[in-house]
């Protein structure tokens, strides 16, 4: 057989380029039609296109690897192609995926993760499942990486098996509806181990992994859609945990806040309409929204900046903390920790959940894990007190004694161990009880609570300094970026402890 000539070169690149026939999936965009939405047009360039060209000549052996660049941004990526082996990972494809995540590791660069995998190739297990540059290398990089850079995924079709982890060592997962999952083990699998019969959408599916076990950040209609919050992603988060976030132009907040903080403490209200009245009109980036609703957090502008917020949404369980929420706020925090991003708390809180249910589910452990992840995340705190703020509740939504920037009340702030009526219920439980007449016991009962009230009252807690300032809610805006322009010179601390042991 005579040597390749440059001809035969020239065609199994076009070969490459043009991968398999997408035809077969019509509602799903090809893999390099994604490509061109995240990335300023013109700037990928791509590597080891001609993978396996010599061998089996499947197309780039099913992953597209490069760097692009989004709003002149340099970013790394991985893309499978599922119109090549259903995307399996073989040998080279493990190879594509390791050097250019290498390159982002020595290069600190953000990584997005195009997924449509089927897993590994089972016609080339040795090529993808033992070794020293197989699976296990890819997602060992990908947690050498996590905290030095972002890491996006989207995902467009299945991740199936160990593959499953790839999305999940990652910062944001977004999914997309009716194509999209990940799962250990098939339902076929699982039939066969467990005896339970269940479809492919119960187990691993886009809604099932966004509402209810959290590892789905947020689902999108489209491809397109899933990979443009990707990219809109990115302008949020630095290059990498040495850099800052790029600040914008300020602008407005979509209206001013007014008076959307009852101050009856059992009046539910809507949290976010708070956060639009703070932040830069149409910024607030919501992660995990149907996960944990109890818990909003997100990433927004304030005065152009960059910032984390984490509320308490009292519409929702009466904004309790539960063992996902406390999760859920966990990883957030550590995110924002990671990246350089100032935190603000939004706190509205009765607590965390009591029961036979949440303590056998961990709630302490969870919770502690949320403590421990607010305590030690070293980048500016600011605590702003909405209404309630009770119990340790009060402690995980940044307390003053972890030591925020500043804790702020709003005038229907109201900060305490519980609330007058249940402190009063539980000192004085026997002696209401021994009070026959109802009027009597109510005037008891009215009288106690009044003098509870008076000991945890807003000129009591800014006189002890508990609160370091009072203001209207149409000032909270202007009062956040004032002190926020305070902490620009902040640098992270080094000669710290290597990390804490998280209570998991």
């Amino acid at each position: 057989m005579s040597a390749p000539t440059y001809e035969d070169v020239a065609k199994a690149q076009e070969r490459a380029l043009r991968g398999g026939d997408p035809s077969r999936w019509p509602d799903k965009l090809p893999v390099r039609d994604r490509l061109a939405v995240l990335f300023d047009p013109g700037s990928f360039v791509e590597d080891g296109v001609l993978a396996s060209a010599a061998g089996d000549a499947l197309p780039a052996d099913g992953v597209i690897t490069g760097v692009g660049r989004v709003e002149g941004r340099p970013v790394a990526v991985i893309a499978h192609d599922f119109t090549v082996k259903a995307g399996s990972w073989g040998e080279l494809t493990c190879e594509k995926q390791i050097r250019i995540l290498e390159r982002a590791d020595r290069d600190l660069l953000p990584v997005v993760y195009l997924v449509d995998s089927a897993g590994g190739r089972l016609t080339d297990q040795m090529g993808f499942f033992p070794g020293r540059r197989g699976a296990s290398a890819i997602f060992h990089l990908q947690i050498k990486l996590s905290g030095r850079v972002p890491q996006i995924c989207c995902l467009h079709g299945p991740s199936a098996a160990g593959g499953a982890y790839m999305p999940a060592f990652c910062d944001w997962v977004g999914m997309v509806r009716d194509n999209a999952s990940m799962y250990l083990a098939s339902p076929r699998v699982a039939e066969k181990v467990t005896g339970e019969r269940t479809t492919l959408e119960e187990m691993g599916g886009a809604m099932m992994h966004a509402t209810v076990s959290g590892c789905g950040d947020e689902v999108f209609d489209s491809d397109w859609e899933a990979v443009a919050a990707a990219r809109l992603l990115l302008t949020y988060l630095p290059d990498d945990f040495r850099s800052s976030p790029v600040r914008r132009e300020p602008e407005a907040p979509e209206h001013v806040l007014g008076d959307v903080v009852p101050f009856d403490p059992n009046e539910a209200y809507e949290v976010r309409d708070v956060i639009d009245g703070i932040v830069d009109a149409g910024s607030f980036f919501e992660i995990k929204a149907r996960w944990a609703e109890e818990m909003v957090v997100g990433l927004a502008r304030l005065d152009g900046r960059v910032i984390g917020l984490v509320a308490n949404q009292p519409g929702v369980r009466s904004g309790a903390i539960f063992v996902d929420s406390a999760d859920k706020a966990a990883r957030f925090i550590s995110f924002c920790d990671a990246f350089g991003v100032p935190l603000v708390f939004l706190q509205d809180v009765p607590g965390f959940m009591v029961g036979v249910e949440v303590e056998r589910q961990g709630i302490i452990r969870h919770g502690a894990k949320m403590i421990a992840a607010m305590s030690s995340a070293e980048v500016p705190k600011y605590t702003v007190v909405l209404r309630k703020a009770y119990a340790a509740g009060y402690y995980a939504m940044c307390a003053p004694g972890f030591e925020p920037r500043a804790t702020i009340a709003l005038p229907t702030a109201s900060i305490g161990p519980m609330s007058a009526e249940a402190s009063v219920n539980a000192v004085y439980a026997n002696k209401i009880a021994a009070i026959e007449d109802p009027d009597e016991r109510a005037a008891y009962v009215a009288a106690r609570t009044a003098e509870q009230e008076r000991d945890i009252n807003l000129l009591r807690m800014a006189g002890d300094l508990i609160v370091d300032a009072v203001v209207e809610p149409g000032d909270l805006r202007a009062e956040l970026a004032a002190r926020m322009v305070d902490a620009d010179r902040w640098t992270r601390v080094t000669g710290r402890r290597h990390h804490l042991i998280s209570p998991v």
